[in-house]
């Protein structure tokens, strides 16, 4: 009964719809199958725009995700710097601080200005971009300045400085240095 009920409301609108199209165009030799035509390539023209709208959409939200992925993972990694590159390997009661190293400042004063004061380190790290396929692959580069001075001033080793995409330019960008610090 409903499949009836919906069919009659079809026939209904598409009666409709051709004596619009007869009061709306007398003049012209207009049959409902050319119209039908006409609609479907007006709306698949819309449905294609609209989807074209959609991927560059998720284009835009993949990159995004990409470059906060890729930062993500060069924090990560100076965190490991960190732990590898201090005597103890990070001590105390607290957990230990990594920060973005401000090119023109030591590590010392960075620390300094938080309260995880004491600098352990001032680690410079680079990766590699791709896969290694074997055990002699160099896969990163890293060097400790030191605390005591702001070592290698460009600026291109300044994450804060560094544009947002900077981290998927690839090699040759230089390394991005931290400092690593501790509570006392």
């Amino acid at each position: 009964k409903q499949w009836y009920q919906r069919r009659v409301a079809i026939t209904a609108g598409v009666t409709v719809a051709v004596l619009l199209l007869t009061l709306v165009a007398p003049s012209e030799a207009c049959s409902i199958e050319e119209e039908i035509v006409r609609i479907s390539i007006r709306e698949a023209v819309k449905s294609e725009l609209e989807a074209k709208k959609e991927v560059e959409v998720l284009r835009n939200e993949v990159s995004e995700i990409q470059k906060e992925m890729a930062w993500y993972s060069l924090h990560v990694a100076a965190a490991a710097a960190c732990r590898g590159s201090t005597a103890t390997g990070g001590s105390g009661p607290h957990g230990n601080m990594v920060f973005a190293k401000e090119n023109t400042e030591s590590c010392a004063t960075q620390c300094a200005k938080t309260i995880y004061s004491i600098c352990d380190a001032d680690v410079s790290i680079q990766g590699t971009v791709g896969k290694a396929t074997s055990y002699t692959d160099q896969v990163g580069m890293f060097y400790n300045y030191g605390c005591a001075t702001a070592g290698n001033t460009n600026v291109k080793f300044d994450e804060v400085k560094a544009d947002d995409s900077a981290i998927l330019e690839g090699l040759g960008i230089g390394f991005y240095r931290f400092c690593c610090c501790r509570y006392p």
